[in-house]
């Protein structure tokens, strides 16, 4: 055996231990919740959900999907649920829309008594962002944007009807280079922002940009990494540039971003990725869930908690956790069903 052969073999257990160890797969999954599960809903992939908190209603994003990266074209739509009765049912709103829908990532943004929904969509024609309005629960589909800075996208965020940042969270599309891509952790995706009539990259070097959102308040802009386990901090500058302050740790494969009525964050969130992957491709039945709750502290340091945390028999693959009062929706990528939890505290 050869000093290079040997040196070969060391480096490569090296980097078989450094994925493992940086994807949470030697993390031990203890069950934790502080609460209750009040309903299960029947909707498949129900991958993003974001509030209003005014009108007390939820736009959910469900797509009936099979495979990451689609290789069918799938189906899926957007649904409206009413929170001041927590036993209705999702009501379907693009049942008319004729186009091919796979809903991903989406934002809403209320002015006005009308709705501006933005949702990702995937298609095997292209890559699109829909523009969606919502008045007295009659939806009207305003436009399709597509453009070739919108190659893998994943989520959006809406700052006002006609402008928005999202996330693409891959260079690569397909092949090898895409595996290289996930299983190095390469940082090579980026944020895009649209002005209303343009489209400018403004955020570069992120390991898998996936959930984005923004604080007013703080005039930030959040945007998680889960190859990486953290959530990235933006200034939002007076052009709309973005200028990075800090990453955020979060010890878990953070997906989708949302706020309460305190500006804490929410995080819907996947413990080991490898099992997950394993579980998208259809290798393992469940896969792990969890929630995290993100809080700036007086100090101007950001506190992160584990709410939520099972194996995935509850639920398998959680993406996105939206508060409303003490519930929390919890949506997924594949699971059949979503949950809506009570918490105790």
């Amino acid at each position: 055996m050869t000093k290079k052969f040997i040196i070969v073999i060391v480096v490569l257990i090296v980097s078989i231990g450094s994925l493992m160890n940086s994807t949470g797969f030697f993390r031990s999954i203890d069950k934790k919740f502080d609460g209750n599960i009040i309903k299960k809903i029947n909707l498949k992939g129900a991958e993003d959900i974001t509030i209003n908190h005014i009108d007390s209603f939820a736009i959910i994003s469900a797509t009936n999907r099979k495979n990451l990266p689609a290789i069918d074209q799938e189906t899926g739509g957007l649904y409206f649920l009413d929170l001041k009765d927590i036993n209705s049912k999702p009501l379907l709103l693009t049942k008319n829309f004729k186009k091919p829908f796979a809903p991903h990532g989406i934002s809403i943004y209320s002015k006005n008594n009308i709705t501006t929904i933005a949702a990702v969509n995937h298609t095997l024609e292209g890559e699109f962002i829909e523009i969606f309005e919502l008045n007295d629960m009659k939806l009207t589909h305003v436009k399709s944007l597509e453009n070739d800075l919108i190659f893998t996208p994943n989520d959006v965020v809406l700052l006002d009807e006609k402008t928005f940042y999202f996330t693409n969270d891959h260079k690569f599309k397909s092949g090898f280079m895409r595996f290289i891509e996930e299983n190095l952790g390469l940082s090579l995706s980026n944020v895009v922002f649209y002005n209303g009539q343009s489209f400018k990259e403004v955020s570069t070097d992120i390991s898998y940009a996936n959930g984005i959102n923004y604080d007013e308040n703080r005039n930030l802009i959040f945007v998680a990494s889960p190859r990486k386990f953290e959530i990235k901090v933006y200034k939002k500058e007076l052009d709309n540039s973005l200028t990075f302050l800090e990453n955020i740790y979060c010890g878990t494969g953070v997906d989708n971003i949302e706020f309460d009525l305190k500006n804490n964050l929410w995080v819907g969130a996947h413990p080991n990725l490898l099992h997950f992957s394993s579980y998208a491709l259809g290798y393992n039945k469940t896969s792990p869930s969890e929630i995290i709750k993100i809080q700036y502290n007086s100090k101007g340091n950001y506190k992160v908690d584990t709410v939520y945390l099972e194996n995935g028999e509850e639920m398998s693959g959680s993406t996105v956790a939206a508060p409303f009062n003490n519930l929390l929706l919890v949506g997924n990528v594949f699971d059949k069903h979503f949950l809506i939890l009570e918490s105790s505290n």
